[in-house]
């Protein structure tokens, strides 16, 4: 059935099927107009008044003719079409002929301009055609000024393609603002997750390339000297690209829409800090990996009545700028897309990030998320605070209850 309806579509919408039904209508209403000349009935033939019924000359149709065929260009040139075809039949009329039949040709001119044009315009339009056609059927009515033929019709005839024009129209805007908007909410939603899916990207491959890095230095730094601790870096490299060729996998998976799709685990929160500092701390390395240099880095957490505070701070020399404690508002733009992706996914629920330099030296981080009675626990009263501390001497700790994302565990 679907070749049917495309055939379908394809027959409505093509110029070919205007001239078919323009050359139809012109069949239908010259022939209803010659018999309207020509009754059959003997009694018929007399008209009002007692004078018969006028036959219009060959030539005379041709008005007729023109009216009906103008038609065909009635969904390029709507307006024009309305002219020529009332021109056309109120000409006929003028003439002294009966206009019944050809009343119909100006009536679907009339309906073609009220689906295009405005509702006002098609008022205007439809009033013109009115009082003109009115006009010409008054003064050269066979049947009288004002009585009996076409006369009476024509209200009809132009109320009713008018209004069920300016139907169509509105209902056809209704369908596209749908259509627009379905279009537009699709738009979005693939915008949403192809910036998910980049940060899922950017936490998986930034932490993992990172670790591997660092580690990779500190195995060449102790090979010849400490060779047990370049096998522990060597081991954490290998566990850290296993996790993250493991992560990208699953995140492809999710892409092709695969039905065996690896689960992936959830972001990093309390619960992991302390896996979090150790894979990178395995070695016999510092918390501070990435941007800050030769430092240390302490992680707090804080919960308050309705938020949990995340604070990172290091003591490093990644991050130059003028020194000053961190702001609400504040924002310390970078080439990456670390601090961007936290940012992101802070406002998701409600929260907010801002960094910037220390007023001692290093760089900090500070999240601000809210609890909306999420997070309970031991360590996570109401009214108090339970912090924890990740820090170059590798302690760690943090309440066991609630979770918060955390970037690689330092600022990025």
């Amino acid at each position: 059935m679907e070749p049917v309806r495309a055939a379908w579509r394809r027959w409505l919408s093509s110029p070919v099927r205007d001239v078919v039904s323009a050359l139809v209508v012109t069949a239908v209403l010259i022939s209803g107009t010659y018999g309207e000349a020509h009754p059959s009935s003997p009694s018929d033939t007399i008209q009002f008044r007692g004078r018969l019924v006028p036959h219009p000359p060959p030539a005379a149709y041709l008005l007729v003719a023109i009216a009906c065929l103008v038609l065909a260009g009635r969904r390029r040139w709507p307006v024009s079409v309305l002219t020529v075809s009332t021109a056309a039949v109120a000409g006929f009329t003028l003439l002294g002929y009966i206009n019944g039949a050809a009343l119909v040709a100006p009536a679907l001119a009339l309906y073609a301009v009220a689906t295009q044009v405005s509702v006002r315009r098609a008022i205007a339009l439809a009033a013109a055609t009115m009082a003109g056609l009115m006009t010409a059927t008054g003064a050269a009515n066979p049947f009288g000024h004002i009585a009996g033929g076409g006369f009476v019709l024509i209200p009809g005839l132009v109320a009713a393609p008018l209004f069920a024009g300016i139907a169509v129209a509105n209902r056809r805007a209704y369908v596209a603002s749908i259509h627009d908007r379905a279009q537009e909410d699709a738009r979005r939603r693939v915008d949403e997750e192809r910036l998910r899916i980049a940060r899922e990207l950017h936490d998986v491959v930034a932490h993992t390339m990172a670790t591997i890095n660092v580690q990779a230095g500190a195995a060449s730094h102790v090979l010849s000297t400490r060779p047990e601790a370049a096998a522990e870096a060597l081991q954490a490299i290998k566990a850290a690209s296993k996790e993250g060729l493991r992560e990208l996998r699953a995140i492809l998976n999710v892409l092709r829409q695969a039905d065996d799709a690896d689960p992936t685990q959830p972001a990093p929160g309390t619960a992991q800090l302390e896996t979090l500092v150790a894979g990178a701390r395995q070695a016999g390395l510092e918390t501070a990996i990435r941007h800050a240099g030769p430092a240390a880095a302490a992680v707090s957490l804080s919960y308050r009545d309705d938020e949990l505070r995340i604070d990172v701070a290091d003591t490093g020399s990644g991050h130059r700028g003028p020194a000053g404690p961190v702001a609400e508002g504040t924002v310390s733009e970078g080439a990456g897309h670390g601090l961007a992706g936290m940012r992101e996914r802070a406002a998701a629920v409600g929260g907010s990030v801002v960094t910037g330099p220390s007023p001692g030296g290093g760089y900090r981080v500070a999240a601000r998320l809210p609890l909306r009675g999420q997070l309970t626990g031991d360590g996570g009263g109401r009214g108090g605070t339970a912090p924890g501390t990740a820090s170059a001497s590798g302690t760690a700790s943090a309440p066991d209850s609630g979770s918060a994302p955390l970037e690689n565990g330092t600022p990025q």
